[in-house]
């Protein structure tokens, strides 16, 4: 579990790639320079943590691309304090982001196996979410809604009604929609049933499966 000044150096290259392909937001692109990304991956691929790629981790999952997790959460535009909803706790890498910028996460994880692991590694390195969650993500949370912000870090073929409506008035859900390749959306919750529907170009996910616990 070490975190050398190499490493240290190799997020700052990291910083300055995602920085070049568009993310200006400063607190983002921080968070993005202290996580040591190594350590949510094996020991074997080091060489692979701050190359900005997804990668693949247990359960058929994969950690996202760095510039793809720092692309959702500039859209979230999160706010420390704010309580965030993520769908997908994975590696525990994007959940360490939005730790960092001083959200209070509630993410759930539908494979056992990753939730287990996560649970566990999460804190052992400084990042305590509010709640991690074995359960299915399409349900959210309605026990802690409403959200200020709600993240989908899988590839939804639909967006689900209920993640809509867990949101505040103003609040934000970034979900990648579509099949083999999603289209990153965000929708921004202007009224009791009135939503602003963005579309920000394609992207890859892993596919949000239903009811598979």
């Amino acid at each position: 579990m070490k975190d050398t000044f190499k490493h240290k150096g190799m997020r700052q290259q990291l910083v300055d790639t995602v920085k070049k392909k568009g993310i200006k937001d400063e607190h983002v692109l921080r968070a993005i320079g202290k996580i040591p990304r190594h350590l949510f991956m094996d020991s074997g691929f080091i060489d692979h943590a701050y190359v900005d790629k997804a990668f693949p981790i247990a359960a058929d999952q994969t950690i996202s691309q760095p510039y793809t997790v720092a692309f959702q959460t500039e859209l979230m535009q999160v706010k420390p304090g704010d309580k965030v909803l993520e769908i997908g706790t994975g590696s525990g890498y994007q959940c360490a982001v939005l730790i960092d910028l001083g959200a209070k996460v509630y993410s759930i994880e539908r494979q056992q196996e990753l939730f287990k692991k996560t649970s566990k590694f999460l804190p052992k390195i400084g990042y305590r979410a509010k709640k991690l969650i074995f359960g299915d993500g399409y349900k959210g949370l309605p026990d802690e809604a409403p959200f200020d912000s709600i993240i989908v870090t899988a590839g939804a073929p639909f967006v689900p009604k209920t993640l809509l409506s867990q949101l505040k008035i103003g609040g934000r859900l970034v979900i990648p929609v579509g099949d083999s390749v999603q289209t990153m959306t965000l929708f921004i919750r202007k009224g009791e049933k009135e939503f602003e529907k963005h579309e920000f170009g394609e992207f890859r996910f892993v596919p949000l499966l239903e009811d598979k616990n």
